[in-house]
């Protein structure tokens, strides 16, 4: 989050972006947190957290829609090197969001594999919708945050991990206005 101050006001530091950074991680990685956030090209984890090379282990997918692949690449960190901190990102005005809740509202699916990430979307649409509220794509966007950050809390391997203190499962939303990440679950205390 400190990094994220410095985004959010331009006081960026660009660590560990150097030659000898590279050379210092070549041999071996032991990044502090795993992001799982939207592929969106306005949403680069790396940079709204002033990080650099090594420092996070980073997954996108739209929407932070996950299923076997992505939840294993999430689990990667926390259970081979001990990385401490996963953060699921979503994020204002989301693309992948806003189709997935049109797709399912008017019951047309999405072309292609698309598909696969409005059924992926569902629950957050669902819980959305019984929120009510003036904003339906951005209440989905939380929503999506808070399951998928719940889930991998819960997750089987995770779980124990978070149980005894040695791992932070935490649900973020990231405002493309303003640059600022506001964490909404999971908080380590």
């Amino acid at each position: 989050m400190e990094g994220n101050k410095r985004w959010v006001s331009g006081d960026l530091r660009h660590p560990d972006r150097d030659p000898d950074r590279r050379q210092f991680v070549a041999e071996k990685q032991e990044p502090f947190g795993a992001i799982l956030s939207c592929i969106d090209s306005r949403v680069p984890p790396e940079l709204l957290f002033d990080t650099g090379l090594g420092d996070l282990y980073v997954m996108r997918t739209g929407g932070e829609a996950i299923g076997p692949v992505v939840t294993g690449s999430v689990e990667y960190g926390p259970m081979t090197s001990g990385t401490p901190l996963i953060v699921v990102l979503g994020h204002q005005r989301c693309g992948a969001i806003e189709a997935a809740y049109n797709s399912i509202r008017d019951g047309k699916p999405l072309p292609g594999n698309l598909e696969a990430i409005a059924k992926a979307l569902r629950p957050a649409y669902e819980q959305a919708v019984r929120a009510g509220g003036a904003d339906p794509v951005d209440a989905m966007a939380r929503a999506q945050v808070t399951l998928t950050a719940a889930d991998l809390r819960s997750n089987q391997d995770l779980a124990p991990l978070v149980k005894k203190g040695a791992l932070a499962v935490v649900g973020a939303y990231y405002s493309l206005d303003t640059g600022k990440v506001e964490v909404l679950a999971g908080a380590p205390a």
